[in-house]
């Protein structure tokens, strides 16, 4: 098939063209109105909420909700997580019976505490820290993800792995 095009004169779709049997100033003008209506939703403010709403759609799976002290237990209880931060561990972590928990940062030196909820957020309290340490954590399709609270922005951490394993403490120094 050969087309032949001469650039239209008018706004009217004045198209001297032809592919095959079809004239394009028909398909033209049919763009043209769907255009004009896209325009006129776009003005009343249809098209915005229409996008708006795509947008929350799509975007709703990305962002999750913080787990609560129930959901945070039923997830942990029982297990050794292992988390990081920017692409290197930072830490792990065995979450015992009645919210009692036991972390290190890997060093073979190991602080027992407990955890609890507060305001949204899952705050623990060690052996060697009274002040509490306030996180938010939200469950993501590759384990936990979280978020320090006492400085927002801080320090978000990850969880890396459950290896289903003891975590190493080497107990006390003695004779240092």
């Amino acid at each position: 098939m050969k087309a032949e095009f001469v650039p239209p004169a008018s706004a009217d779709c004045d198209v001297a063209a032809h592919i095959g049997n079809v004239r394009l100033t028909h398909i033209c003008r049919s763009m043209r109105r769907g255009l004009a209506q896209m325009r006129s939703l776009w003005q009343s403010g249809a098209m915005m909420t229409r996008i708006f709403l795509l947008a929350t759609l799509f975007a709703a799976p990305l962002a999750a909700e913080p787990m609560d002290g129930a959901a945070f237990d039923a997830y942990t209880k029982g297990k050794t997580l292992y988390f990081g931060s920017g692409g290197a561990p930072y830490g792990a972590e065995v979450y015992l019976e009645d919210r009692r928990v036991r972390w290190s940062f890997l060093d073979g030196e190991c602080k027992d505490g407990y955890w609890y909820e507060e305001a949204g957020n899952i705050c623990f309290v060690y052996e060697d820290r009274p002040e509490p340490q306030c996180w938010t954590f939200e469950q993501r399709s590759g384990g936990l993800l979280a978020q320090f609270q006492n400085e927002p922005g801080a320090l978000s951490l990850y969880e890396a792995q459950d290896l289903g394993e003891e975590m190493l403490c080497l107990g006390p120094k003695i004779g240092v």
